[in-house]
């Protein structure tokens, strides 16, 4: 058997420019998949190059996206795994940045469930959502701190009252974490293991989840007359709500709770 030691597409990090992609010859192929996937030929660096603005998570999906036609094509692909590190979340002067970290994919711990026999190894996998430095559960908790924080910076009423109501749910999210904690002890307790005749995981119904929440009315009025991008805010009608104090800034920072 014969190895490719030079592949066909090469992803990387470049320091100044974010994601890019070499390629080992000019190939029209090449040239178009690349272009297809918004990437773009810079002959200062000899390379293609995303964006600048490119969020984090699209450049992750984007070279993903690129890879599989390339090796559906029956190319080989590399890639750098600092791709997927994404960048650090900006910390108020004087706060430690949190480390970045690959992510963990919720649909791939599940498919590990699929897998596990024993009570206690479901509890480490649990474990690893409620992980305090890269747990899935405390990012949800900080993006919708993050987001409720958004909100109040818009300095206007329908801005604070969403942004108290993300933050009521980030305290639904610490609550759930709480929850989460007290199942995962108790798994990591449990004798329990699963039969060898039971059925395969894929084949128990899941149980039908019920519709708690229901939309109201009034969220439903709220969402009608929400403004958009083809319908901006109308400036204030009175000077009594022109008036309404500009409230501090919430910092953009959650505190852990779990």
């Amino acid at each position: 058997m014969s190895l490719q030691l030079e592949p066909d597409v090469a992803f990387g990090m470049h320091p100044d420019f974010g994601v890019a992609a070499a390629v080992s010859d000019n190939r029209p192929f090449l040239d178009g998949v690349l272009r297809k996937h918004h990437f773009r030929y810079s002959e200062y660096l000899d390379v293609y190059l995303l964006p600048d603005d490119t969020p984090h998570n699209t450049a992750v999906r984007t070279v993903a996206s690129a890879t599989r036609e390339f090796q559906d094509a029956g190319l080989s692909v590399a890639a750098d795994p600092r791709i997927v590190i994404p960048p650090p979340v900006p910390t108020p002067v004087g706060v430690q940045a949190r480390p970045t970290r690959p992510g963990l994919s919720l649909t791939a711990l599940t498919g590990e469930l699929h897998e596990l026999r024993r009570a206690v190894d479901v509890s480490e996998v649990l474990g690893e959502i409620l992980d305090e430095h890269h747990g899935v559960l405390l990012d949800l908790e900080e993006f919708v701190d993050t987001a409720a924080a958004w909100c109040e910076r818009l300095y206007t009423p329908n801005g604070r009252e969403l942004g108290l109501h993300l933050r009521s749910i980030a305290h639904h999210v610490a609550f759930l974490g709480d929850q989460l904690v007290g199942a995962q002890i108790e798994l990591s307790v449990m004798p329990d293991a699963t039969p060898e005749n039971a059925p395969p995981l894929a084949d128990v119904p899941l149980p039908e989840r019920q519709e708690w929440l229901r939309v109201t009315h009034t969220a439903r009025a709220r969402a009608a007359v929400a403004s958009s991008p083809n319908r901006p805010t109308s400036a204030p009608k009175s000077e009594s709500e022109a008036a309404v104090p500009r409230p501090q800034s919430a910092s953009a920072t959650p505190s852990r709770t779990l």
